[in-house]
């Protein structure tokens, strides 16, 4: 399908077009086309209208006011107006009841702690967001039930308080759907060494300021850290040990893919002191995992989740990504009930996002991603085996892109929230990130602002550019910034 914007307010559009169109190509133009539907959203006397053609003929057309606009405390309210009528347009021609209605932001949860904080009630907020917004009830009250979890570990923080996040970019293959910070290990199995090298740089380069506060979690992710060898994890962990006070709360690494982890290293893990590691099968549906890329299978994942258990691991969160290719509420019922018996400290559910990056959206035709109510099925499973469970919704974050507009939900059992997660989604603590592609925040909590950092993506650039990635943390720490 094609689209038309006749104003500045182009990404709030798309947002809105992606939402109804996933997978699909859409594709801005100029004019009106002769055939296939095209969106057109413009301003007009005051007006945001949208009109819907096709073939030519104009078969929708909706209209908001952009007068006597109040800014409600949740969003750019000229935005709001724009993406609710290209919404309201399109619902007329695929009419999907979307769970978040027009809310297409990242995090839902940090808006609504902002707000409590501002004094308005949970029942402003509900009423807000159902009114303006078309999020639902169930959606609503989930956001507005983690936000209090999160206040509650949000309200000890202090400007002596950090975490330490640190990356290791690389993986034994690329799955289909990823899009982070990594390279495939075959190709450089020659520069690990020499990326340890820099990461043990940076480190140290930061390491009296990172030991002059409280260090509140560290996070080892990726990437895949335990695609390192033995010989290398173990020198990874030790650096971080030598050079970094314990952690008060949690020390999480993502032992991740099943066919990188070996005893050894959940030895390791065990003697540098991880308090919570995740191992990641995805899905336990062997089909599935060949076809997205992961180089293992389910009985290799259940060996790995067996080892950790013999090697005292009592704290391991599993990441499942719901909406795989030829996926349906039958595959996810098999690996939620195989996650049922392992009995994990925690769980983490994705849905599929089509992110740019990545190899699924390269090749979107060739992929077979689940439908928008086979989805609400998914979810819905993931949901009421995390009660029998005896877990709770925890945190949650939001992505461009994704199959119904639904969310990432982490669930966990009683006291075993991951505050690392909840940190880096409400961006209210400092937090240091080391290796390609990490990205430093710095909070100042006296005026809210938040400082970034930068690494380079790339692992040739971080390696010739080390001493750059080193001055903008310590620019930002003086203050230059």
């Amino acid at each position: 399908m094609y689209y038309i914007v006749e104003h500045k307010y182009l990404d709030e559009v798309l947002s809105v077009i992606q939402l109804f169109y996933f997978g699909e190509k859409i594709i801005q133009v100029e004019q009106i086309l002769n055939d296939d539907i095209v969106i057109k959203s413009s301003i007009q006397e005051n007006m945001s209208i949208c009109k819907i053609y096709k073939d030519k003929k104009e078969i929708v057309c909706c209209k908001n006011s952009l007068e006597n606009m109040q800014e409600d405390g949740f969003s750019n309210e000229k935005k709001r107006i724009i993406k609710l009528t290209v919404f309201e347009a399109i619902q007329k021609i695929r009419p999907l009841n979307m769970p978040w209605g027009i809310l297409t932001g990242v995090r839902p949860t940090k808006k609504i702690n902002e707000m409590l904080e501002q004094g308005f009630s949970k029942e402003d907020i509900k009423r807000l967001l159902k009114e303006k917004y078309l999020a639902t009830d169930e959606k609503i009250d989930l956001a507005i039930d983690i936000s209090k979890i999160e206040k509650n570990i949000l309200k000890n923080n202090n400007k002596n308080k950090i975490s330490v996040y640190l990356g290791i970019p690389f993986c034994p293959t690329r799955c289909i759907y990823c899009s982070f910070t990594s390279f495939n290990l075959s190709q450089y199995t020659k520069k690990v060494d020499l990326y340890l090298d820099c990461i043990e740089k940076e480190i140290l380069s930061m390491k009296d300021y990172v030991n002059s506060h409280q260090i509140e979690s560290i996070y080892i992710g990726g990437g895949t850290p335990s695609s390192l060898t033995e010989t290398q994890f173990y020198r990874f962990l030790k650096m971080i040990d030598d050079n970094f006070n314990n952690p008060l709360v949690e020390y999480t690494i993502e032992a991740g893919r099943a066919d990188t982890i070996t005893r050894e290293k959940l030895k390791t893990m065990k003697d540098f002191n991880a308090t919570r590691i995740s191992i990641n099968p995805q899905t336990m549906n062997d089909k599935t995992l060949k076809l997205i890329g992961r180089n293992h299978l389910e009985k290799d994942f259940l060996n790995a989740f067996y080892m950790a258990r013999e090697e005292g691991h009592n704290n391991i969160n599993t990441d499942i990504i719901l909406g795989l290719t030829d996926e349906t509420s039958k595959e996810v019922i098999y690996t939620m009930d195989k996650l049922y018996k392992l009995n994990p400290e925690s769980l983490t559910v994705h849905t599929l996002a089509l992110k740019r990056a990545s190899r699924l959206n390269e090749n979107i035709e060739s992929f077979n991603p689940s439908s928008f109510y086979e989805m609400e099925k998914m979810i819905n499973i993931t949901k009421d085996y995390a009660k029998k469970m005896n877990m709770y919704p925890y945190y949650m974050y939001r992505q461009k892109n994704m199959i119904g507009n639904f969310e990432n939900v982490g669930y966990c059992k009683d006291g075993l929230e991951c505050f690392y997660n909840i940190q880096i989604m409400e961006e209210k603590q400092t937090i240091i990130s080391f290796g390609a592609g990490a990205t430093s925040k710095f909070y100042f909590e006296e005026n809210n602002l938040i400082k970034r950092a930068f690494n380079v993506k790339s692992v040739d650039e971080y390696i010739n550019r080390i001493d750059e990635m080193i001055q903008r943390k310590r620019e930002i720490i003086g203050g230059k910034i």
